[in-house]
């Protein structure tokens, strides 16, 4: 088992503390053993841990029912307990039962959960200023080689970090139809139960074109008219419903356009990447032909997995790729696959220099023959800087 310190060493502090701690993140990626890492690190027999997608506790799918099972666990105790809850969305009504054991017990709440709507709508009622969120994400490259140092970054590339490959050897085809299975959950139970789609036909064809324009950008206008060439018509806010439900499920992580200059958020053309890559292989294929939007993914998730508030940056008609925001600091990154040829060094690097502040800069590419910096900009093997090496 990877011990996830990442996420271990962020939570630590509010361990014991009055607030609930909320796990989000895409169904399958690590929450729930990382749920279990906490519970055996607090390692208190004063402990209940429910799964809610575990039958077994269907019957406790109801605020009531599971209010009623956790006070008559902790009676009279005026001991401190601690409550796991893994797929609280299962629950009818759960945020009541959560706020009411906060209130009633000496309790330390921890949830999971795979859908954003766990931080929006009665959840700001009930438990307003009592929670707080912490984003899961798969593996990491660092995680991926942790569980098996022989595993290559091309293997990552293909299929992905979800935690379990580790588990079945990245065999391939038993890894293919393991991420189809996770990308046919995620679509029927957080998206299509959850938003009562109707046309699962349609949603399944706007994901695919999402997965296969990762890191390119697209409007739903642009949708909509790809759909019309192909004699179907669909309205743009049909399509903008659908990318909006993938984005709740943690499926797709929208990223939005800024104007570096004018320091403005562009409303147009935003771009869209996949919560773990090997989604895409399971769904589309040829990770390893289409290397370079697929590095793209890696690098974008691992500037949220870092914590950076993460955007698309424009320079008047020049693009960079990834701009990132954090504790008031800013990071500019450039990714590209091949970095040899003075046209690409031109590309990549001209682009950060229109940038005229004093943040660091990086290009991070794959193959290649550049080495050191160009005018002071450093350019990193994709593979070391996901290792944590940053010269």
């Amino acid at each position: 088992m990877v011990i996830r310190e990442n996420y271990l060493s962020k939570i630590r502090p509010f361990i014991g503390k009055d607030i609930i701690k909320v796990l989000t993140g895409i169904r399958r990626g690590g929450k729930s053993v990382l749920l279990e890492q906490i519970r055996d690190e607090i390692n208190s027999p004063n402990t209940i841990f429910l799964n809610f997608e575990d039958l077994g506790n269907q019957r406790l799918c109801e605020y009531n029912a599971l209010h009623d099972y956790v006070c008559e666990k902790i009676g009279d105790s005026k001991e401190q307990f601690y409550l796991f809850f893994d797929e609280i969305q299962e629950v009818q009504g759960w945020e009541k039962a959560v706020n009411s054991l906060r209130v009633k017990f000496h309790a330390d709440i921890y949830i999971t959960g795979s859908n954003s709507r766990l931080l929006s709508g009665e959840l700001a009622t009930y438990i307003a200023g009592r929670y707080i969120s912490f984003a899961v994400y798969p593996f990491s490259f660092t995680e991926f080689q942790i569980a098996d140092p022989a595993l290559t970054f091309d293997q990552y590339i293909q299929y992905g970090g979800m935690p379990f490959l580790s588990s079945i050897n990245f065999e391939p085809e038993i890894s293919k139809n393991y991420l189809q299975d996770i990308f046919n959950s995620v679509v029927l139970k957080d998206i299509v139960k959850r938003n009562n789609i109707r046309d699962v036909d349609l949603l399944e064809h706007i994901i695919a074109y999402a997965l296969s324009n990762v890191g390119r950008s697209f409007s739903a206008t642009s949708i909509s008219k790809f759909f019309k060439a192909e004699n179907r018509t669909v309205a743009p806010e049909t399509i903008l419903n659908y990318l909006k439900a993938c984005e709740e499920a943690y499926l797709l992580y929208r990223l939005k356009n800024q104007d570096i200059n004018g320091k403005k958020i562009l409303k147009v053309n935003e771009k869209y990447y996949v919560a773990d890559h090997g989604l895409r292989e399971a769904v589309i294929g040829a990770n390893l032909q289409n290397v370079e939007i697929v590095l793209e993914n890696i690098v974008g998730l691992e500037l949220l997995r870092r914590g950076y508030k993460v955007c698309v940056g424009r320079v008047g008609t020049k693009e960079i790729d990834f701009v990132g925001e954090k504790q008031g600091d800013k990071l500019y990154v450039q990714v590209c696959y091949l970095l040899s040829d003075e046209a690409t060094i031109q590309r990549e690097f001209g682009s950060l220099l229109e940038v005229r502040d004093n943040y660091p800069k990086l290009v991070l590419y794959k193959e290649g023959s550049f080495r050191g910096n160009y005018e002071g900009i450093p350019a990193i093997r994709i593979e070391d800087w996901l290792a944590g090496k940053n010269v």
